[in-house]
């Protein structure tokens, strides 16, 4: 099923969001009219094939400090040489971005730098001036060196799967840096249905120029423009870029880590996020990024008496499972997946 949306950037991020959920609707967009087909977890039930390509993911319910270091150790791939930790700032206001004192001591275990980029649309990160009075008011700034990498340029790399992007655009500082780890807060969006670490790596990691090329499907580098794209392309979008991020990083030297609490529908990029509608759940690790989120997604679904619905519906309505098919169609990583818990 086609979903067609036009992406009006405006004069600020609420009108921004407004103007995109209403393009949706206009657009005719819908939740799917293909069933889920439900967890891709692997079980004694599944077949061999299933099982011989599966990822592993690591979960445990313990929401701390020490959790994060705990399954970051569970992983068992250290990071090497000057580590960029890559999380979302969060806009000014937001209250559901990963708290400092949450990540702080894996932050530190790591010896690592928090890295960001500039964003694509009007508000205070924007700029990386004013981003930075936001990354101080978050207190990111208290627990690391912060890093906006596209603050003094940029550079692209080439992108060598799928069908739509050439380069993605990332910040000239990612240079810096020979291991990333991937930090995410798992959460709903208001484009891709869901945010996580395929987001994360590719949009995320993108400069504010980079994100206008994502978003436009490599049709402009624009900023502040009327971004328009065949909204089943941007998903793919984002798992191209991801591809070429792991790609520059190589094999061993890039992992990723989500937080499913504060379960809003809404991005950490909105400043006045509608309030969550289910429990927290818990932190999960893995080294493929595609069986990460899908083992986020399937946990989202597998919530009890609706507990999950809201978020299901802004999945669904966004066409979110697209992004996950089309980012293991590419080879970024494999759906299926071995959850072990850690507890």
């Amino acid at each position: 099923m086609k979903h067609r949306s036009g992406f009006l950037v405006a004069l600020c991020l609420l009108l921004v969001i407004a103007i995109a959920t209403s393009a949706f609707v206009m657009a005719g967009a819908e939740s799917s009219t293909t069933a889920y087909t439900g967890s891709h977890r692997v079980t004694s039930k599944s077949s061999a094939s299933v099982k011989k390509k599966a990822a592993t993911v690591y979960f445990t319910k313990d929401i701390s400090a020490n959790g994060l270091v705990k399954i970051y150790k569970a992983l068992g791939v250290p990071m090497k040489g000057n580590t960029a930790v890559k999380i979302s700032t969060g806009a000014a206001g937001d209250p559901y971005c990963l708290d400092p004192d949450l990540i702080g001591k894996l932050v530190k275990k790591v010896d690592g730098t928090i890295v960001e980029c500039n964003t694509a649309y009007p508000g205070a990160r924007l700029n990386t001036a004013t981003h930075k009075l936001v990354i101080q008011s978050h207190g990111y700034d208290q627990i690391a060196d912060v890093d906006i990498m596209d603050e003094d340029g940029e550079f692209s790399i080439p992108v060598t799967v799928g069908k739509h992007l050439d380069k993605t655009i990332v910040g000239a500082d990612l240079k810096n840096y020979d291991s990333m780890l991937v930090l995410n807060h798992f959460k709903g969006h208001t484009f891709g249905g869901f945010g996580g670490a395929i987001k994360n790596m590719s949009v995320g990691v993108a400069s504010s120029h980079g994100k206008a090329y994502i978003h436009s499907v490599g049709r402009t580098t624009d900023r502040l423009t009327l971004l328009i794209a065949d909204h089943n392309e941007f998903l793919e979008s984002m798992g191209e870029a991801a591809v070429a991020v792991r790609d520059y990083f190589g094999s061993g030297n890039i992992i990723y880590i989500s937080v499913m609490n504060n379960l809003s529908v809404d991005c950490d990029c909105v400043s006045n996020p509608d309030a969550p509608e289910m429990d927290d759940v818990g932190i999960l690790a893995s080294t493929d990024p595609v069986a990460l989120d899908q083992a986020c997604v399937d946990l989202v679904y597998a919530q009890k008496n609706g507990d999950g619905a809201a978020l299901v519906e802004r999945i669904e309505s966004r066409n979110g499972l697209h992004t996950l098919e089309y980012a293991d169609s590419i080879g970024l990583g494999e759906r299926y997946y071995y959850l072990r818990s850690i507890d």
